[in-house]
């Protein structure tokens, strides 16, 4: 199994060197070369697995036995679970109105990033022993990236982690998951400014080749491709917990409602349904609708500005995943992938070719939710059911409690309610706080402030050489 950049400038890549690197250097994100495809046979002997088998099984279709042999690549993913307070790992709660909650959040930092990122870091570490080697890590994060990023790697010697938040932007919960991790390898930065804005310095580092192999730059966003990976399992595992029936031919379709920001899970489902998964996809946003607009009408185009509203994390212009689906639906077109996204680079704003937009809208249907929406969502929910959603879910079950037509449907749940505290005090609830959370309140913080008009870019490259003096 080889990589490719989006853009064509970059092949021939392994699993490892996709590994350890951020954007490919001619800016494209790395793809696997081909798609494994799988029969029904394969479909319905996966259907018994647990969601730790599923995660083994899909990541030995895209990592060679040569460079991860099974044994080992199967203890690594044991060892990346070992956290998680769920026995199942991830949970489906089977709702009223035919309501399928899958809970993807049961990891440390209770945030659906903690089952990629851990097998991530588990994968990271496994190469960096065999050779000895030292990376920098840099993350731009909208709330759950960051903290799942740094529990992954904290207190390894052979990395160095550097996190962009949005100050003021986060809760209060996902900013302390951040700020309270006082080791050695971290570094946050507290940067006054968006989602969008933060990747800049992070893209305009690794634009810098000389700079980026020097200190051996990675990112663990969802530009890095074992997220995208790991994250494919989450669609399989939704697919068999929902279908009515694996005994017919053909096997029957399943809904799943994906909350979508920086795309990575809404790719991974896109790759699902390539390998032969037999489910339709809904992309749901809120009212930063860049996605939504995309497949309704082919308008990739930035808004005249973000909104901030319940669903932060999903506070996203740019979701750069979109350039992975849009090679995926090209056939893998690259010449014209580069062309589209050089173009939006540009001028932010694109209008896709019709073909393209067609093949897009024909894999993903899509919806926005106001502020409004998801509080009605939140409260329906718990009304009917005494569950608390999280802003993000809620967009989710808001799309569900729109259709009246019984489709089998899987909504991805990627937080837990307890780090949304403001947003269901708003809705008239008041969250159960886990001891984990209310004891962060308490502790020591640190984290270096990036104000406007200062170069973030400089002060990031600064403290990187500052910090490569102790390897």
């Amino acid at each position: 199994m080889e990589y490719v950049s989006t853009r064509g400038g970059v092949g021939n890549i392994d699993f490892e060197g996709a590994l350890f690197s951020g954007y490919a250097s001619d800016g494209g994100l790395f793809m696997p070369q081909r798609i494994p495809s799988l029969d029904w046979d394969t479909l319905r002997r996966w259907s018994r697995f647990s969601y730790p088998q599923l995660v083994k099984e899909l990541c030995a279709l895209f990592i060679t036995a040569e460079l991860i042999p099974r044994p080992v690549l199967s203890d690594l993913i044991d060892r990346a679970f070992s956290r998680f307070r769920h026995k199942d790992v991830v949970h489906l709660s089977r709702l009223k109105d035919g309501l399928n909650v899958l809970e993807l959040w049961h990891g440390v930092t209770y945030a659906f990033k903690d089952l990629s990122l851990s097998c991530t870091g588990q994968f990271l570490q496994y190469f960096l022993e065999k050779k000895q080697k030292h990376v920098t890590i840099l993350v731009g994060t909208s709330g759950d990236t960051g903290s799942s990023a740094i529990e992954s790697v904290r207190g390894q010697k052979n990395m160095d982690i550097f996190v962009l938040l949005p100050k003021g932007l986060c809760t209060q919960i996902q900013e302390l998951q951040m700020t309270t991790v006082i080791e050695d390898n971290v570094h946050v930065f507290a940067a006054r400014g968006n989602s969008d804005e933060i990747d800049e310095p992070i893209k305009e580092l690794f634009a810098d080749v000389d700079f980026a192999r020097k200190y051996n730059l990675m990112s663990l966003n969802s530009v890095n491709w074992s997220r995208i990976m790991v994250q494919i399992a989450h669609h399989f595992y939704a697919y068999f917990q929902c279908a009515p029936s694996l005994d017919t031919t053909p096997l029957p379709e399943v809904e799943i409602v994906v909350p979508t920001g920086g795309g990575g899970n809404i790719t991974a489902g896109c790759i699902a349904q390539k390998m032969g998964l037999p489910i339709r996809l809904v992309a749901v946003v809120n009212s930063n609708d860049i996605i939504h607009r995309t497949v309704q009408h082919g308008d990739f185009s930035l808004s005249e500005s973000m909104k901030a509203t319940l669903a932060s994390a999903m506070d996203i212009q740019e979701p750069y995943n979109m350039e992975r689906i849009l090679w995926l639906l090209s056939g893998s077109d690259s010449r014209l992938t580069k062309t589209l996204m050089e173009r939006f680079s540009r001028s932010k704003s694109l209008k896709l070719p019709e073909d393209l937009h067609r093949k897009l809208s024909k894999t993903l249907r899509s919806c926005s939710a106001s502020d409004e929406d998801i509080m009605r969502a939140i409260q329906r929910c718990w009304e009917e059911n005494h569950y608390l959603l999280c802003p993000h879910s809620a967009v989710a079950a808001h799309y569900h409690y729109s259709q009246l037509d019984g489709t089998p449907r899987c909504c991805l749940a990627p937080a837990s309610a307890a780090k949304f505290q403001d947003a269901l005090l708003q809705a008239g609830l008041v969250p159960q706080l886990p001891p984990e959370i209310t004891a962060l309140t308490a502790m020591e913080t640190r984290s270096t402030p990036l104000e406007q008009g200062q170069d973030w870019a400089q002060a990031l490259r600064e403290r990187i050489e500052a910090v490569a003096q102790r390897w």
